[in-house]
């Protein structure tokens, strides 16, 4: 090789450049409402015993809920995480079903 090759293969010296270190961009996670749909046939004591047990709401908040639901046919049980969310709405139908009730869980996201 030659002297005047040496050159054309570059030693990168003489070069500037910025490095610059990017963060991702994180996404707040979706969040889902749980529903409670009315039916004829759920015992009201029943729907404020869910209630209790899988939102951790008050006896009060509990029965205003269930008469939420019994006059307009759906009644908001929590906002949660999808998996969140998911898994009480199964719970909840689980539990209707072992004591042979027709309730309804459904979601929507927020």
């Amino acid at each position: 090789m030659s002297e005047d090759n040496k050159d054309d293969e570059g030693d990168g010296q003489g070069k500037t450049g910025v490095l610059t270190k990017t963060r991702p961009k994180t996404k707040k996670p979706s969040m889902y409402k749980v529903l409670m749909l009315n039916d004829d046939y759920t015992p009201m004591d029943f729907v404020v015993h869910i209630l209790l047990s899988y939102f951790q709401k008050s006896e009060e908040e509990a029965v205003k809920i269930m008469l939420n639901v019994h006059q307009t046919g759906v009644g908001l049980c929590g906002v949660y995480s999808y998996e969140v969310a998911e898994t009480k709405a199964m719970q909840v139908i689980d539990n209707a079903r072992r004591n042979e009730h027709p309730l309804q869980c459904t979601l929507e996201k927020e």
